[in-house]
């Protein structure tokens, strides 16, 4: 997250929203008062703060098997135990005609914590983490 609010490196993965076309990067910018503002090439989404009643963090580790089995046996063991993790943020939310809405993002690493702090600022909600790794990821 760069100073200001604004997460370049943001990815929406899916959710309710059918304007919003699955792996498409964006950018969330969370500097205004008001609004969490998702934006893409192809779609604005604006969801009042006051309106968001989920915030939850999760992390998927996934472990590296093709790139271990291409790999002379002797430096497999240490590639299967390197984990690469995907830091997921999931933005639940009531729209204007009672109905509950959910957008996924993936954030880099980089700008995760810094983007679960503002959002708990922003909505005064406390942000659900997955498991006991997504909270270690989220809040250390």
């Amino acid at each position: 997250m760069r100073a200001g609010g604004r997460g370049d490196r943001v990815e929406y993965v899916g959710g309710t929203i059918a304007e919003l076309p699955r792996s498409s990067a964006g950018v969330i910018d969370i500097t205004g008062d008001q609004y969490f503002h998702y934006e893409s090439r192809s779609a604005i989404v604006e969801v009042p703060y006051e309106s968001i009643n989920v915030l939850e963090y999760g992390q998927n580790a996934a472990r590296r098997y093709i790139l271990a089995a291409a790999l002379p046996p002797m430096l497999a063991p240490v590639i299967l135990m390197s984990k690469k993790r995907t830091h997921f943020l999931t933005v639940g939310y009531e729209d204007d005609h009672g109905h509950q809405q959910a957008l996924v993002f993936r954030v880099s690493k980089g700008d995760i914590r810094a983007l679960l702090a503002c959002l708990e600022a922003r909505t005064g909600r406390k942000v659900e983490f997955q498991d006991v790794e997504a909270r270690k990821g989220g809040k250390d």
